[in-house]
């Protein structure tokens, strides 16, 4: 299969507690309306973006008991779902955030903690 724009992301797996963030522009004027040099909106501790995939969550072992051998195994592991969405918009810090490249575009890669606030869409 051929990464193409439309599936480049479709591949990507996220893992545990973990977000992927497109960061937002920073902003290139103050609000007096002094315009600020380059990169000075990247040194800030809070950036805002996108949520554009989640991980599976906090692993949840199950716990087996010794006497229920014939159970087996093989079962699988739980996971207590991610309070963060895919399409939210998501102000974190950006101190606990990794920031990647993928495809030529800047990714932020953030623990669920580092996560302060998001804003949804109201689903009806």
């Amino acid at each position: 299969m051929q990464i193409t724009p439309e599936n480049k992301l479709k591949k990507l797996i996220v893992v545990g507690d973990r977000v992927l963030i497109k960061p937002l522009k920073p902003e290139e004027k103050t609000s007096t309306g002094l315009f600020l040099p380059p990169g000075v909106g990247e040194k800030e501790k809070v950036r805002q973006g996108y949520i554009i995939k989640t991980g599976p969550g906090y692993p949840m072992p199950l716990m087996a008991d010794e006497d229920d051998v014939w159970k087996g195994r093989d079962e699988q592991v739980k996971y207590i779902p991610l309070q963060a969405k895919e399409g939210d918009l998501a102000i974190f810090l950006q101190s606990a955030s990794t920031e990647v490249m993928y495809q030529n575009e800047k990714y932020f890669i953030v623990p669920q903690s580092a996560v302060l606030m998001l804003e949804r869409e109201e689903e009806f």
